[in-house]
C-alpha cells in the first residue's frame, strides 16, 4: 500500500533536505509540502525532487487567487521537466482571511472561479488555451521546442460542493485536517457524485489526505503542542464549517468560550501516542477511502517525535 510524507522544510533547509532523503530510503512513494506563508513550494519542491531523486513531488496546495493560471502553468511544467515527470500539482482557493486581509485580493465564487481556473490550466499546460469565461479570459500557448510533460491536478477540498468538483474536473483531491469519519461520510460520497457527473468512477481518483501523527513517549507535552498547532485553523470559516460536519460543532464552541483548543478535537482530527495508535490512526483513513495517506508530523522537524514519527509511519 503506497504512503507519502508532508515535510515541512522547517528552519534548516539542509536538516530537512536529509529527511527527504530519508523519506526515500524508508519507501515512501511521495513527499508533500504546504505553500501558504512559507517557502514557496516549487521552489523547495525542486530542492527535494534532486536531494531523492526518486521521490513522487506534490505541492498541497498552492492558492490560485494571487497566481494566474498561465503562471501556475509555467512553474507546474517547469518542475515536472526538472524533475522527470514525478510531480504532482495541487492548488486551492485558499481562506478569506488569507487572500483579502493579508493579501488584498477578493475571495469570489470560490467554486466557479476554480471551475474556469482549471479549464486555462489544462489548456495552458497541454496544447494552448483559447479561454473565453467570466474570471478568465486568455489566449496563450507555451513557446518551447518540446513540452513537458504535464502534472495531474489535485485539488484541495473541505465543502461538499468542492469535493463535488474535484471529481468532476480534477485528478484527485487533498484533504487537509479532515477526520477519517469526514473522509467517509461526507468527502468520498462527494467525489463520487462528481466523478458521476462527468462520466467517471473513483477507479483512477487519488484521495491524499494528511494525517497528522507524533509518535511519542510524551503524549501529554506533544498533545498540547498539537492543539496549539490547531488552535488557527478552529478560527478559519472554511475549516469550521467542516468541523461541525465532522459532529465537533460543541467543541467549536466551547473553543469559543475559552480560547483552548478542546483534546476532543485534537483526538479527531490527529493522533499523539505509540506506535500502534498512530497505526490504527492510518489505517481509519484507508478504510475511510482515502487513496493516499500522507504522514505530516506535527509542529516543526526541530520537534523531538518528528523523524521518529517519519520512520515508524514508513511501513504502516
Amino acid at each position: 500500500m503506497k504512503i507519502a510524507a508532508y515535510l515541512n522544510a522547517g528552519s534548516n533547509f539542509g536538516a530537512a533536505l536529509d529527511l527527504v532523503r530519508r523519506a526515500e530510503t524508508l519507501g515512501y512513494e511521495s513527499v508533500w509540502v504546504t505553500h501558504g506563508g512559507g517557502r514557496d513550494s516549487f521552489g523547495v519542491l525542486q530542492a527535494y525532487g534532486a536531494a531523492a531523486p526518486r521521490l513522487g513531488l506534490g505541492n498541497g496546495v498552492v492558492p490560485i487567487y494571487p497566481r494566474h493560471p498561465v503562471s501556475m502553468a509555467q512553474a507546474a511544467l517547469t518542475l515536472s521537466e526538472m524533475t522527470g515527470g514525478r510531480f504532482r500539482l495541487g492548488i486551492g482557493v485558499s481562506h478569506r482571511a488569507s487572500m483579502e486581509k493579508q493579501l488584498g485580493l477578493e475571495l469570489r465564487e470560490p467554486l466557479a472561479t476554480m471551475r474556469e481556473y482549471v479549464a486555462v490550466l489544462r489548456g495552458a499546460m497541454g496544447e494552448g488555451t483559447n479561454f473565453q469565461g467570466r474570471h478568465y479570459r486568455v489566449q496563450w500557448t507555451l513557446q518551447v521546442p518540446q513540452r513537458p510533460p504535464a502534472p495531474p491536478i489535485y485539488l484541495a477540498t473541505l465543502s461538499p460542493k468542492m469535493c463535488e468538483l474535484a471529481g468532476e474536473i480534477a485528478d484527485g483531491a487533498i484533504l487537509w485536517l479532515c477526520s477519517p469519519a469526514y473522509v467517509r461520510d461526507v468527502a468520498v460520497p462527494a467525489f463520487e457524485r462528481g466523478r458521476r457527473r462527468a462520466g467517471k468512477t473513483l477507479a483512477d481518483f487519488e484521495v491524499v489526505a494528511a494525517v497528522p501523527l507524533a509518535v511519542t513517549d510524551d503524549p501529554a507535552g506533544t498533545g498540547k503542542a498539537f492543539r496549539g498547532e490547531l488552535t488557527r485553523y478552529l478560527q478559519q470559516p472554511f475549516y469550521r464549517a467542516m468541523m461541525e460536519l465532522s459532529g465537533l460543532g460543541e467543541a467549536l464552541r466551547a473553543f469559543d468560550a475559552s480560547g483552548e483548543t478542546p483534546e476532543g478535537v485534537a483526538e479527531a482530527l490527529g493522533a499523539v501516542g505509540d506506535a500502534a495508535t498512530g497505526r490504527a490512526y492510518v489505517k481509519a483513513y484507508r478504510d475511510a477511502g482515502v487513496t493516499l495517506p500522507a504522514i505530516r508530523p506535527i509542529t516543526f522537524p526541530d520537534a523531538p517525535w518528528y523523524r521518529r514519527t517519519l520512520e515508524e509511519a514508513a511501513t504502516w
